[in-house]
Parts: structure tokens; sequence; C-alpha cells
């Protein structure tokens, strides 16, 4: 379980800990890695709330609010918004929902977003999967899905350039904390999700009825 402060110290300390005891798993994956239909499925057997750090951003860019615009802008060029921006969105949407289990998909993007999300929060991730499409299978995926041109391919594999780049260090720090479980997402789903559930199995959670 994350550790978390009294509400009367949030100010004192220079954080803003969440108020209540929470479970949090990272859930990392290139694109066409199948992270999204896998999270759909640990919601539905073992009880967690999905947050993507990616939908809570779109939402708050189409929201009209003062940090719309610039999240808008960041997206459009492909950099990667401010930790500080992120977290607040997904410490407000775990204050509000009423589960204490959370998945946090897409996040950390990278180191910094790793130390500032443990820093602010004071909450340290059960465990993180990583889902991974060795040999190409996530290009090849998303290729399929969505008729890619070669241009499109292109990006694509900067996309998986990128990705790597920024995530490894997350990864490793996790790794050596032995808080990491690789599981193979080139298999078909409801292999993949076997795997997903040995993990689970292992962490003492229960499939529910």
């Amino acid at each position: 379980m994350g550790t978390v402060a009294d509400a009367a110290n949030k100010e004192a300390n220079g954080s803003s800990h969440i108020d209540k005891k929470v479970k949090v798993v990272f859930v990392l994956g290139g694109p066409g890695s199948g992270k999204g239909t896998q999270c759909a499925n640990i919601v539905k057997h073992f009880g967690y709330s999905h947050f993507s750090a990616g939908d809570l951003l779109r939402a708050e860019r189409d929201s009209g609010s003062e940090n719309g615009t610039m999240i808008k802008n960041m997206i459009k060029k492909g950099e990667i918004v401010p930790s500080e921006v992120t977290i607040k969105l997904l410490q407000r949407a775990m204050e509000e929902d009423g589960n204490d289990k959370f998945l946090i998909d897409g996040f950390p993007r990278n180191e910094e977003n790793r130390a500032a999300f443990e820093s602010v929060t004071g909450i340290e991730p059960e465990f993180l999967f990583f889902f991974d499409c060795p040999g190409g299978n996530g290009e090849a995926r998303l290729n399929r899905n969505q008729n890619r041109d070669d241009d499109n391919i292109e990006t694509i594999r900067n996309r998986f350039k990128v990705y790597m780049e920024s995530s490894l260090p997350v990864i490793e720090y996790y790794n050596s904390k032995g808080k990491v479980h690789k599981i193979d997402a080139s298999k078909p789903i409801d292999q993949v999700f076997e795997a997903v559930k040995e993990v689970f199995s292992s962490h003492e959670d229960k499939v529910a009825a």
C-alpha cells in the first residue's frame, strides 16, 4: 500500500499526498502492445479502477481549463506534459474515485515522472507491468489495425524509439527493486491475460467471482 499523509500536513510539507491508503500498479507498454485491452481485463477480474494518463490529459485539454491550451499545444508537438500537471490530474482522479486500487496506464513516461510522482503523492507502486512486444510485433499490429501508409510507418517506428528511450530508465529503476513484471504481449490476448493473472495471484489478489 502507498503511504498517505494527513490532510492537515499537506501544505506544511509542500506536498499533496492522497488522503487515503491506496494500491497503485503502473502499466507500461509501447504502441501496439495491447495494454489497454489487458487493463480492461484487470478492471473486470480484479476490481481495479483504470486511469490512462493520456486520456486524463486529453480530457483536461478539452475542458477549457487554464491548463487546457498548454496541454493541447504540447500534445500537438509530441512533447511530454510537465509531470506536475499529469500528477495533479491523477491525484484528483484517485481522490474522487471510491476505489482504493488503481491501474495507472501510460505513466510514468520517464524517470522525472517517476521521481515526481513518488515525491508528490508519497506513493510507491506495488509493482509495474511492462507489456513487451519483441521483434517488431507491436509495429506490425498497429499497421494491421490502422492500415498505416509508408509515411505513418516511419512515424510509428519513431514512436517506438522515443518510448523505449524515455521509459527504459523507469523500468530499470523498478526492476532493481524487484517490482517489474515483464509480459510477452506478442502472444494471443487470452494467453497474455493468463500471465497477468499469475502476477496477481503471486500478490495474493483474488479473482472476482
